[in-house]
């Protein structure tokens, strides 16, 4: 597995490095934004294990220049700031998961080979999801309603895509963190249900009939 780094704290940084490297992965390592934006225009990894307090070009930034340059490489964001704000804003920049400092390395590990597994499901996966108007591009990862394409985040992507795979089915919002975020999220965050806010804006807003439901004190369902 082909693993990059990007830590400013060079001993932590250490740490991992060699933590992961005597796991038999290939492990690549970079102190700062530019770097490692440089190293992922060049070359190709399956899992980014991220810092978001980075000199120049934070993790914030470099993840969401990734994903508006159509790369959804999985990525763990690794930092000490771990509010509910900046969690939501982690992975509404694009990440696929959020540990905070400090942290286990078994964790870590165990984080980092479920984000590549899941990676590898999803692009096994090649059949298209239609349901009534809403079409959904599982290979280039594009969403359309009545023909029109509509922009959604890595993270918004991954959430309507659970949904609608699970088209009829009442989700509970433990079951989504679980499936969606793999993070052991305080049960009281608020997380699944601002993200389906997100979602139903861009897909069921602008339209008269709505595909995303909430059963109330169950969760929600995607239906047509």
């Amino acid at each position: 597995m082909k693993i990059l780094i990007v830590e400013d704290e060079p001993n932590l940084l250490s740490v991992i490095r060699k933590g992961l490297s005597e796991k038999n992965h290939d492990v690549s390592a970079a102190l700062d934004g530019t770097t490692a934006w440089e190293m992922l225009s060049n070359n190709s990894f399956d899992v980014i294990v991220l810092d978001v307090m980075l000199p120049d070009i934070n993790g914030i930034e470099l993840c969401r220049r990734l994903r508006a340059a159509g790369n959804f490489v999985p990525i763990l964001m690794l930092t000490a700031l771990n509010s509910s704000e900046n969690i939501v804003a982690g992975l509404n920049a694009g990440a696929d998961d959020y540990m905070a400092k400090p942290f286990r390395f078994t964790e870590l590990e165990a984080r980092v080979n479920a984000l590549v597994r899941r990676a590898g499901q999803e692009h096994k996966t090649i059949e298209n999801i239609v349901i009534e108007d809403l079409e959904i591009d599982l290979r280039t990862k594009t969403v359309k309603r009545k023909g029109e394409t509509i922009v959604l985040t890595a993270k918004e992507f991954n959430l309507l895509h659970y949904l609608a795979k699970n088209s009829g089915t009442i989700l509970s919002r433990e079951k989504i963190l679980d499936n969606v975020w793999n993070i052991n999220f305080d049960m009281n965050t608020n997380v699944v249900d601002v993200y389906i806010n997100y979602i139903r804006k861009k897909i069921d807003k602008p339209y008269s009939h709505k595909l995303i439901h909430t059963i109330k004190g169950l969760g929600y369902v995607v239906k047509p």
